[in-house]
C-alpha cells in the first residue's frame, strides 16, 4: 500500500517562508509524477486546489498562477521526497496542504497532471496558517 506523509507545516507571518516535505513510502518513485494541492477550508467542503507539480525525472515542473515566483517544487528520487519551499507567504495560502502522487511511467517524461483526478495516492494532510 503507497503511502505518503507530508511534513514541515505550521504557523507564520504574512511575507514568510516554509518547507513542505513529503515522504513516500512505495518503490520506484521516479515513475510517479508528483503534486501539491491544497484545501482552503475543508470543513466547509471547498475542492481541493492545485498547487504546484513535478515530472518523475525532476526536468519538468507546474505551479499554480496564484504561487507562481513565490512556490518552488522539486524532488528527490534517491530518497523519495518531493518538497514545497513556500516564500513570500500571503494569508490566503493558508490551507490544509497534500501530497499526491500519480503513476505515469507510461505517459511522456514531462508530464505531470494538474486535476486531482490526475492522482492515485493522496497524503493525510498538513495545516498551514498564515497570520497578518
Amino acid at each position: 500500500q503507497a503511502q505518503l506523509v507530508e511534513f514541515g507545516g505550521g504557523s507564520v507571518q504574512a511575507g514568510g517562508s516554509l518547507r513542505l516535505s513529503c515522504a513516500a513510502s512505495f518503490d520506484a518513485f521516479s515513475d510517479y509524477s508528483m503534486a501539491w494541492f491544497r484545501q482552503p477550508a475543508p470543513a466547509a467542503g471547498r475542492e481541493r486546489e492545485f498547487v504546484s507539480a513535478i515530472s518523475r525525472n525532476g526536468g519538468d515542473s507546474f505551479h499554480a498562477d496564484s504561487v507562481k515566483g513565490r512556490f518552488t517544487i522539486s524532488r528527490d528520487n534517491a530518497n523519495n521526497r518531493v518538497y514545497l519551499q513556500m516564500n513570500s507567504l500571503k494569508p490566503e495560502d493558508a490551507a490544509v496542504y497534500y501530497c499526491a502522487a500519480a503513476d505515469t511511467r507510461y505517459y511522456g517524461m514531462g508530464y505531470a497532471g494538474r486535476r486531482p483526478s490526475d492522482y492515485d495516492y493522496w497524503g493525510q494532510g498538513i495545516q498551514v496558517t498564515v497570520s497578518s
